[in-house]
């Protein structure tokens, strides 16, 4: 397998991974033996709205959904783009690596809403499939960034 074919599997692999974090359940919250609650990230959005929480829905709607899929975009952008576009320095390479930092932010969120259910007693936390997807997300478009800025060389 090429470097091409590679990059084009991290493109599409990425936004499916982003997809499946949304809408998947990040958490198994187990109360009381009985009772069970194991929301998405986009539910928690929407019950953090609905509950009057605005501001924190959209922080957490900004950190967790906006930013992840601006970098996606942007990395789209970089790795269709020309070799020469790339290394001209356009608007997508000086705002890429500000958008990484934002990358595992989510995943570090709710490490710390389970460690602290763990640790209170409250409740028994457990990860599901939307947190690792979430992840593996961050992961690959952080793999595809650097394997672009490898590709691109060094800056004259």
């Amino acid at each position: 397998m090429n470097g091409h074919s590679f990059r084009a599997i991290l493109l599409v692999a990425s936004p499916f991974c982003l997809a499946m974090g949304l809408v998947l359940p990040l958490v198994r919250f187990d109360r009381l033996y009985v009772f069970s609650d194991t929301p998405s990230l986009l539910s928690i959005i929407s019950s953090l709205w609905q509950s009057g929480d605005v501001l924190l829905a959209m922080v957490v709607a900004l950190v967790s959904v906006v930013l992840p899929s601006l970098k996606l975009f942007a990395l789209a952008i970089e790795a269709t783009s020309s070799g020469e576009g790339r290394r001209s320095g356009g608007l997508v390479v000086r705002v890429l690596p500000h958008l990484s930092r934002w990358s595992m932010m989510d995943v570090l969120l709710v490490a710390i809403v389970i460690t602290a259910a763990k640790s209170s007693g409250l409740a028994s936390a457990f990860t599901q499939a939307g947190i690792w997807f979430y992840a593996g997300s961050a992961v690959i478009s952080g793999l595809l960034h650097f394997l672009l800025r490898k590709e691109q060389g060094p800056k004259e």
